[in-house]
C-alpha cells in the first residue's frame, strides 16, 4: 500500500524549475568553451550593429535589399541573445536552474527567431528575383509598401504559429526528471521529460518544421532556379558575372543556414551514441550564423564596406578597388 501511495504521489507531483546540465560529457571542463562562444557573441553583438548603424546612415543603402539586411541583422542579435547569456551564466557561474516559464519562453524564443530568418531569406530571394528576372518593373514591385507587407506576414505567421510549441509542452507534466542534457531549452529536449504521452508535441514539431521552414527552403529553390536560368540566357559575360555577383551573398548566407539544418537534424537522430554532437551543433547553429552573415555581406558587396568605411571613418575610398 506504502509503495502504490509512494507512486501516487510522484505522479502528481510537478517540478519547478528544469536543470540546464550543459554540454553531455564534459561537464568538468565544458567551461573552457566559454571564451570562443563568447567570442561569437561579441563578434555577432557588434558587427550586426554596425550594419544597422552603416544603413541606417548611408542614403545609398535606403534600398529594399538593404532593408531585408537590416532585418536579418535584428533577427541575428535576439537569436544568439536568446541563448548566450544564460550558457554563459551556466559556465561562469553554475546558474543552472531554470524556470518552468523561463523555460518555455526560451523555446518560443528560438522557434520564432530561426522561422524569422529562414523568412528573411525567403523575402531576400524574392527580392533578387524580381530584380534580375524583371528589372524594369522591379522599382515598381519591390518598394518600401512591400517590405513593410513582406515583414509583416512573416512576423504573424512565425509568431502565430510558433505558439502551440511552448503552449503544448507547458500542458505537459513534469514528475520526476528535470535534468537537461543541454544548454538551452529544446522543445523535444524539454518535453522528452515528460511523464505523459508527448506524440501531439513531436507531431506539431515536425509538421511546423515541414509546413514552414520546408516551404520557404522549397521557394527559395525555385527562385534561384529560375534566377540562374534567367542569367545563363543573357547575351552579355560581363551582364552575367555582375548578376551572379549580386545574388552570390544571398546563396551562400542561404546554403549555409540550411545545409546547417539539414546537418543537425541528420546528427540529432544519431545523437545517442555521441550526445554532444548533437548539442555542440544545436549551440553554435544558434551563434554562428549571427556572427558570420554580416561578415559574408561586408566582404561581398562594395556598397557595404564603403558604408562600414564611412561610418568608422577610416578615410579610405574603395570604390576604386
Amino acid at each position: 500500500m506504502d509503495t502504490t501511495r509512494n507512486t501516487a504521489n510522484s505522479s502528481n507531483f510537478q517540478v519547478s524549475e528544469f536543470i540546464l546540465l550543459g554540454f553531455p560529457g564534459i561537464h568538468e571542463w565544458q567551461h573552457w568553451l566559454s571564451p570562443p562562444l563568447v567570442l561569437l557573441y561579441l563578434l555577432a553583438l557588434g558587427a550586426n550593429v554596425l550594419i544597422l548603424i552603416t544603413i541606417h546612415h548611408e542614403p545609398a543603402l535606403h534600398q529594399p535589399m538593404y532593408q531585408f539586411l537590416c532585418l536579418l541583422a535584428v533577427v541575428d542579435i535576439g537569436l544568439a541573445t536568446t541563448i548566450m547569456p544564460k550558457i554563459l551564466a551556466i559556465f561562469w557561474f553554475d546558474a543552472k536552474s531554470i524556470s518552468l516559464p523561463e523555460c518555455f519562453t526560451q523555446i518560443y524564443a528560438i522557434h520564432i527567431f530561426l522561422f524569422m530568418e529562414s523568412g528573411i531569406f525567403l523575402c531576400m530571394a524574392v527580392d533578387r528575383y524580381v530584380a534580375i528576372c524583371y528589372p524594369l518593373q522591379y522599382p515598381s514591385i519591390v518598394t518600401d509598401t512591400f517590405v513593410v507587407k513582406a515583414t509583416l506576414s512573416m512576423v504573424l505567421r512565425n509568431g502565430l504559429l510558433t505558439i502551440p510549441v511552448p503552449v503544448l509542452a507547458a500542458q505537459r507534466h513534469y514528475c520526476s526528471r528535470n535534468e537537461i542534457e543541454h544548454c538551452l531549452c529544446s522543445n523535444l529536449g524539454v518535453t522528452s521529460l515528460a511523464c505523459d504521452d508527448i506524440t501531439i508535441n513531436r507531431f506539431y514539431q515536425l509538421a511546423l518544421a515541414w509546413v514552414v521552414g520546408g516551404s520557404d527552403m522549397s521557394l527559395v529553390c525555385v527562385s534561384y532556379t529560375l534566377i540562374l536560368r534567367s542569367v545563363l540566357r543573357l547575351n552579355s559575360a560581363e551582364a552575367t558575372s555582375k548578376a551572379l555577383s549580386t545574388c552570390s551573398s544571398h546563396l551562400i548566407l542561404i546554403l549555409f543556414f540550411y545545409t546547417a539544418i539539414v546537418v543537425l537534424n541528420v546528427t540529432h537522430l544519431a545523437g545517442r551514441r555521441v550526445p554532444l554532437i548533437p548539442v555542440l551543433l544545436n549551440v553554435l547553429h544558434n551563434v554562428m550564423p549571427p556572427a558570420f552573415n554580416p561578415m559574408v555581406y561586408a566582404l561581398r558587396t562594395q556598397e557595404l564596406r564603403v558604408g562600414f568605411q564611412k561610418v568608422l571613418r577610416l578615410g579610405i575610398d574603395v570604390s576604386t578597388k
